[in-house]
This record gives structure tokens, sequence and C-alpha cells, in this order.
């Protein structure tokens, strides 16, 4: 549930922070669907906007009121049926999708196990046959779990010619729970003033095998697991789970 100022200023922040691996990878894939496409958490559209742009048939979820409200400013009216307020576990349609995708770490949001396995066969239940969810979370990095972050910053620039924007985190870890406690603070100038909006984000790491255990004890049939967006095996350099989730 991104606030308010944290959705207004995403696409200024991740435009640089996010590089353009997943960015291709997702185009490709929904680019390569034949049919109906949907992106969980779809944002203020980052995916979205160019796979519509290049003529794919793309629906959009989000929990997000904000979010959900930029991305609807960027579409045409006729087009705004395409997004919903919607979540993973409960979102509903009266068709299938050949093609379902969670980018951007949308499952390491479902905190809960039993949400998990709901939200995975929740996906199965609106694939048509053949059909590909495709989700991915980051490999954990044991030393930044123990040690954290405090207070780095991780954006600094502007939002607007001699408006000041800058965004710092701090990490720590619930090793037992495999929770991370994210704190984020966002600080923009405004009026001549600095404003300043707080976000406390939890999210759930995982590991290889857990995540393997679990779509397996999901409805999906079969699945592969890569460690890039290359499409490359998981390495010792692998920085990405990248779960492709087939029903067959």
């Amino acid at each position: 549930m991104y606030p308010d100022n944290f959705a207004r200023f995403y696409d200024i922040i991740y435009n640089q922070l996010r590089n353009k691996d997943d960015h291709d990878f997702f185009l490709e894939q929904i680019r390569g669907s034949k049919g109906k496409v949907l992106e969980i958490g779809v944002g203020t559209g980052r995916f979205f906007i160019d796979a519509l742009h290049g003529g794919a048939d793309i629906y959009g979820i989000d929990i997000s009121p904000p979010m959900i409200g930029i991305l609807r400013k960027k579409l045409e009216e006729s087009q705004q049926f395409r997004v919903s307020l919607q979540d993973i576990l409960n979102f509903s349609f009266d068709f299938q999708f050949d093609l379902i995708t969670a980018p951007f770490r949308v499952m390491m949001h479902v905190t809960e196990k039993a949400d998990q396995l709901k939200a995975l066969n929740n996906v199965y239940r609106h694939l048509k046959p053949g059909g590909k969810f495709i989700f991915d979370t980051f490999v954990p990095d044991l030393r930044q779990l123990i040690e954290g972050l405090d207070n780095k910053t991780d954006f600094e620039g502007e939002y607007k010619p001699g408006k000041s924007l800058k965004r710092s985190v701090s990490t720590t870890s619930d090793l037992i729970n495999q929770l991370i406690h994210v704190n984020f603070n966002l600080e923009w100038e405004e009026e001549h003033s600095i404003q300043q909006e707080l976000w406390y984000l939890p999210l759930r790491f995982f590991f290889r095998y857990e995540l393997e255990h679990l779509v397996e004890r999901s409805d999906f049939d079969s699945y592969t697991l890569m460690g890039n967006y290359n499409g490359e095996g998981l390495n010792a350099d692998s920085r990405d789970f990248i779960v492709v989730c087939i029903k067959t």
C-alpha cells in the first residue's frame, strides 16, 4: 500500500534504480504471449504501458489506490477498464489468461505461508491450460540480512528543476520468520521547505528449495527456476530467482 508521496515519486526514483534487465525480460514474455496477459502489482505501469503500446491485450491489478490512480492518468479513458484495485489472493476475472506476471518482488509482499499458497492457486485458476505464471524474488544476501542497512541513501536528485528529492532506507531482519523490516524515509523540497514521509514495509525473503517446495505444494504441474533475466540457471553469481510456473 504505497503512501501518496511514495507513489507520486515512484517513477522518478525507479527509473534510476532499476536496470533494463527485468523490463526487457518481462516485455519479451508479454510479446511472446498470443492471448490475454495479467500483470499483478502493476503499480504506475513500468511494464504495462510499454506492453499496451506494443499491442498486448494486457490487464493490471494492484492493491494501492495511489499507484493505480497515477497509472489511470497515463491511460486513455477507453483503456482504463484494464486496471483495477485487486490483490493477488482474491482477484477475480470472468476470463482466463495465457500469461500472468508478478514482477519486482510482488510475492515477497505475501508474508504468510497460507497466503502464498492461496496466491499461487488463485493465479492457477485464472490461467488457460498451457499458460504461465512468472514471478521473481531476490537471492538473500546473508551478510546484509545480518548487518542490515542504517539510513542508507538509495536515491538523491531532483523531481523537477530546483526541487530536491531524497530517499533513504533502513533494514533489520527477523531470521526465524524470514522477514526483512524495511523503513523508508522520503524527503523532498516543496515551497521552500523540506517535506517528509515515512513508510514501513515487511518483505518475506525466500531460499531456493523453499520456493521449489512452495510451487510443488500448489496446483501447478511444472515449473523452472532461473538465476537471472537472461534465462540462465542458478549459480554462485545469481542475484535473482525467476520462477516460471506452467499450467500443463
